[in-house]
């Protein structure tokens, strides 16, 4: 969130964020008069608190002169001043727990190197890797989502069957190709210094709003249901949509050392979403499902360091692709179409060829998201309550804070699938996963089983 003094000191640039990010349902004049109410009251309080305790300090010294009846209004002034007091700071209280809500709901500001732009179509192209010698032409390339089920390694069918559209069941070598790109992934990290943790799955309300899941997204997130019966803090749970949300929480209203930072963390994680307002927009494969799996890379560093580091961040992640030898792109995002808590953000997108999108690069195919690299500056610090000390000395002050995929699983299985395929239907397992295939160079796929995999006429 954004500071109280930064919003009432800075109106404008408030105001402009919230109309670049295209927020709505925000209205920042009424957040500025409850600012201004509550300062008004809390100074009354201030004055009020002053009187009485001087009122109440005359009224020993009116006793002991023998002034009873002077002393008397005294008590009764200073019972005044307190119940008066009381109404104050009650609705001081109020308005600050009002306004701590509000203040949730403005979007970070973004930085001035942020392009200006209304949608994706406004995004800037910063560059290009891989393109030089492509091993395929899209026209030639199968599906992923095709190509899965002649395979038999994916299987949407049955995981529609046991959960729902947009779930599936990875299978055989597909299963043993996604547990390889987990493996690859946390290994290359590990090589950049990262320090791996194993979060919990279901994280609270707290959690989520510190890193603004809440309460901008709840209608993407999956929640843990409460016990009917019961009415435990235990059941404030919601399945997590993103690493990102208990690796930054971890030091949630802690104090960290100048020496703890730059602190580097890497999870391994299965996500959940269900992607609410996505309708109209691809949906079939595995591209955009419900539960997927992902690596996260979240660092915690000093402010005058955020954006030099977000540039490293961005290395680091694009790495796991030079390594897998898939083509790839980065974007640089403008301002309403980066998120509302960013204050800067690049996406990593992958090249697919298996399908020809109207939006999709000029060598046929299309782009798939597998990274957003941002830098949330100090937004989610103040939200989660994240500092550090310069000094042992010194005043504590809020760090930055900055994550990205490192990277999607799903969408690289798709990419390496359609890129990495052959002319007889099989897919050549990339150099660098070899080993983690434990020397499988090629997955050719698996016969069906089921009375449904054969002509009814064969299964006699």
């Amino acid at each position: 969130m954004l500071s109280r003094q930064f919003v009432r000191e800075n109106p404008e640039a408030v105001r402009d964020a919230i109309e670049r990010k295209g927020v709505t349902g925000v209205d920042l004049d009424e957040i500025l008069e409850i600012d201004e109410e509550w300062r008004e009251l809390k100074s009354r309080g201030d004055g009020l608190r002053h009187e009485r305790n001087e009122v109440s300090s005359t009224i020993g010294d009116l006793k002991q002169e023998g002034k009873d009846e002077e002393a008397q209004e005294a008590i009764e002034r200073s019972q005044e001043l307190k119940d008066e007091l009381q109404t104050v700071e009650d609705r001081a209280d109020e308005l600050q727990a009002e306004l701590e809500e509000r203040l949730l709901t403005i979007p970070n500001v973004p930085h001035d190197s942020v392009p200006t732009g209304e949608d994706e179509s406004d995004n800037v192209e910063r560059y290009r890797e891989g393109f030089d010698d492509l091993r395929v032409d899209p026209d030639d390339v199968t599906p992923h989502y095709d190509l899965g089920e002649e395979l038999d390694i994916l299987d949407f069918e049955r995981g529609a069957k046991v959960s729902g559209g947009g779930f599936q069941f990875v299978k055989g070598d597909g299963a043993k190709l996604e547990r390889a790109l987990i493996q690859f992934f946390l290994d290359v990290h590990e090589e950049q210094d990262y320090v791996e943790v194993a979060p919990p799955i279901p994280v609270n309300s707290a959690s989520m709003r510190g890193t603004g899941q809440l309460p901008k997204f709840a209608e993407d997130a999956y929640r843990v249901e409460a016990r009917q019966e019961d009415d435990y803090d235990d059941d404030d749970l919601w399945l997590l949509p993103t690493a990102e949300v208990p690796v930054t929480n971890m030091y949630r209203d802690e104090i960290l050392l100048d020496d703890d930072l730059p602190l580097k963390h890497q999870a391994f994680s299965p996500n959940f979403r269900r992607e609410a307002g996505e309708h109209g927009t691809e949906t079939r494969g595995y591209v955009r499902v419900h539960q997927f799996n992902k690596v996260e890379l979240v660092n915690f560093v000093r402010p005058e360091e955020s954006y030099e580091r977000m540039e490293g961040l961005l290395s680091e992640a694009e790495a796991v692709l030079q390594r897998l030898g898939l083509p790839y792109r980065v974007l640089d995002m403008c301002t309403g179409d980066m998120g509302f808590t960013q204050a800067k953000k690049y996406d990593i997108e992958v090249w697919a060829p298996g399908d020809d999108m109207e939006d999709g690069p000029d060598v046929g195919g299309r782009w798939l998201e597998v990274s957003s690299v941002s830098n949330f500056e100090d937004f989610q610090a103040r939200r989660a309550g994240l500092r550090y000390r310069p000094e042992r000395h010194e005043s504590a002050e809020y760090l930055h804070t900055l994550n990205g995929s490192g990277v999607a699983v799903p969408r690289v299985m798709v990419a390496i699938m359609e890129y990495y395929q052959n002319d007889d239907g099989t897919v050549t397992v990339p150099e660098a996963l070899v080993p983690y295939m434990n020397g499988q160079e090629v997955i050719d796929g698996h016969e069906p089983v089921g009375e449904s995999a054969v002509g009814a006429g064969e299964k006699e």
